[in-house]
């Protein structure tokens, strides 16, 4: 049940912000990009969470709000010391999101075949 949660928060984030059709000072876009990643590498976090038994609702939305805010104030960070700390955060959050994809796709590759294997030996057993 707790990926549900994820996959409907995520939806409706993504509803919220495409659907309005509003629009954003430039000065504030690299903001909202990094909290954009940052969100979105919670909830692929909580995605590979629920699917190892271990999704607590309130890991992930702490988790969501903590990224979000640490990464608007690394770019805030940057901005007043002239550096893009924002890259470091694009980096960090970019290489954790690629992470826990490839760890929720080796489990779903790893049921697959563990499906087939059943398959086969079920089909063995019949002839």
């Amino acid at each position: 049940m707790g990926w549900w949660m994820a996959l409907i928060a995520g939806i409706l984030g993504f509803a919220a912000t495409y659907y309005p059709h509003f629009t954003v000072e430039i000065r504030y876009s690299p903001y909202i990009a990094v909290a954009a990643l940052a969100g979105i590498d919670a909830i692929i976090g909580g995605l590979r969470a629920a699917q190892e038994g271990k999704f607590k609702s309130n890991v992930l939305i702490t988790g969501f709000a903590v990224n979000t805010l640490l990464a608007a104030f690394l770019v805030y960070l940057g901005e007043q010391l002239g550096q893009h700390l924002d890259y470091a955060a694009v980096v960090l959050l970019g290489g954790r999101i690629f992470v826990n994809l490839s760890i929720i796709r080796r489990e779903w590759m790893d049921r697959i075949d563990a499906v087939a294997e059943t398959r086969r030996a079920g089909a063995g057993m019949n002839r």
